[in-house]
């Protein structure tokens, strides 16, 4: 099967592809036209075979978490999506793999009205680059910039599930079969915080999507508004260690496996934001009307430096690195 070919077996759909994409696949550019007044957002994101995904990872799930991690970007923006490109390198055609993949993907891009409208595919290690658009009213996009000092920290989800799948598929931890696949979910089919981002607009005060580690990823914010944080490790802790005992797994992990995996794994494709505290009532709807839980775990604060403290407000310990992509 050549190039041209698998292009329009597996990634050329037709009918319409929604009131933004003036034209999809088959020309040299797609034509966007993004509603007036909105401005566009444009984010892309790389997955690599061995760096961010296994070799046996099932296709469905894979073309599914290429487009999460971008539409998650798009979350962290408030931006709605509208249309993604694919760039793909693979080692051979496999049309059974295409088959899969290109089901993942497209069921995920369906339930957010994302069209595909082009890309690039050749011959080489399995590597998937995809290019993401959205469109937010101008001047409303969530940024790192815009924490102030004595705005609540939130974060949605659970953070930490995915490095606990991670550490347990390298044999790093032990977890029942049924533990490992509801892990295992999370790292390999994340759910974008699309709804909530778009709702978190005029609220937040400033936004990021979690997918290095809470700490480092918070770290970001801090630096990009100039300010300081303090953060009740417990209460992330106390969040992964919950879903743990749902799924059975709360006598399987340790304290530090807990902290270590909420505060500083990475994958998890949550929110993490920033809102005065008279907009509480209004998060907590936010959280209510796009079915996403949200969680107050911190404090910004005027003080450069981001600090750690248990229940007991006491000082918690420890370095908690987030992913790096170039760490050995």
């Amino acid at each position: 099967m050549g190039e041209f070919d698998l292009i329009a077996r597996y990634f050329t759909r037709p009918g319409p592809q929604g009131r933004s994409v003036a034209l999809g696949v088959g020309d040299d550019c797609a034509l966007l036209q993004p509603a007036p007044g909105m401005q566009l957002a444009v984010s892309s994101d790389m997955l690599v075979e061995g760096r961010h995904f296994f070799p046996d990872v099932y296709p469905p799930h894979l073309g599914h978490k290429a487009l999460a991690v971008n539409l998650s970007d798009l979350a962290a923006c408030g931006a709605r999506p509208l249309a993604f490109t694919l760039a793909l390198s693979l080692p051979r055609v496999d049309e059974s793999w295409l088959q899969g993949f290109a089901e993942g993907l497209f069921a995920l891009a369906d339930a957010h009205g994302c069209a595909l409208v082009g890309g690039d595919t050749t011959q080489g290690p399995l590597n998937l680059c995809i290019t993401v658009f959205g469109e937010v009213p101008a001047g409303q996009a969530l940024l790192r910039s815009g924490a102030r000092a004595g705005d609540d920290i939130w974060v949605s989800g659970t953070p930490g599930e995915a490095r606990l799948a991670l550490d347990a598929l390298r044999g790093q931890l032990q977890a029942s079969a049924e533990v490992l696949t509801a892990l295992r979910q999370r790292l390999e089919r994340p759910t974008p915080r699309v709804p909530l981002g778009r709702r978190l607009a005029g609220l937040a005060s400033s936004a990021i999507d979690v997918s290095d580690g809470l700490l480092g990823d918070l770290s970001h914010i801090l630096s990009a508004s100039r300010v300081g944080a303090t953060i009740k490790a417990d209460e992330a802790i106390n969040l992964l260690a919950a879903s743990a005992c749902l799924t059975g797994a709360g006598g399987c992990f340790d304290h530090n496996l807990l902290m270590r995996c909420a505060l500083a794994g990475g994958d998890d494709y949550e929110l993490a934001f920033t809102a005065p505290p008279e907009q509480r009532p209004a998060v907590l709807e936010a959280s209510r009307r796009s079915d996403t839980q949200v969680t107050r775990i911190g404090r910004i604060e005027a003080a450069p430096g981001l600090r750690l403290v248990d229940g007991a407000g006491r000082p918690v310990q420890g370095r908690f690195p987030s992913f790096d992509h170039f760490a050995a």
